[in-house]
Formats: structure tokens, C-alpha cells, sequence
């Protein structure tokens, strides 16, 4: 990476791990790691297929993802598979 852009990642990064730990850790007494991961997976599943983001305009971001997906070319989905 030529570092550009990378303080963004790491802002986005916190604010997710911040998020994840006043909405879903924080109200949970899990007693085994089996259990908060099957929790944390949850919320995750909740936060990107489900949750809508104001900063997506109200949708969730598999919503978001998908549809730049299709409004792609073809020769731009192959790059992203590569």
C-alpha cells in the first residue's frame, strides 16, 4: 500500500469495532468464546444485511455492494475477482 487513504480505513475500522461493542458486547454476559462468537456473528449479519446506514442513505451495505456489482462491466467484475 502507498499509505494514502489509510487513516480513513482506520477511522471506519474503529467506529465498527465501537458499534459492535455498545450494541452487541456490551449487553451480553456470554460464559464461553463459542458463544460470543456465534453472537458477534450474528450482530455482523444483522449490522450489513439488515441495519440500515444513514451514511448509505438508509440502506444496508450488502444492498450497496451488490448494486455497484451489477451496474459494473464485465471486464471490471473480472478485475475484482482477481
Amino acid at each position: 500500500m502507498d499509505g494514502k487513504g489509510r487513516y480513513l480505513d482506520n477511522i471506519f475500522i474503529e467506529r465498527l469495532w465501537r458499534t459492535l461493542k455498545y450494541e452487541c458486547v456490551y449487553f451480553h454476559a456470554w460464559d464461553a468464546g463459542s458463544q460470543a462468537r456465534a453472537g458477534i456473528r450474528q450482530w455482523m449479519e444483522f449490522y450489513n444485511h439488515r441495519r440500515p446506514h444513514k451514511a448509505l442513505g438508509g440502506q444496508s451495505p450488502a444492498v450497496v455492494y451488490a448494486h455497484q456489482i451489477e451496474t459494473m462491466q464485465p471486464n471490471q467484475q473480472e478485475q475484482i475477482r482477481a
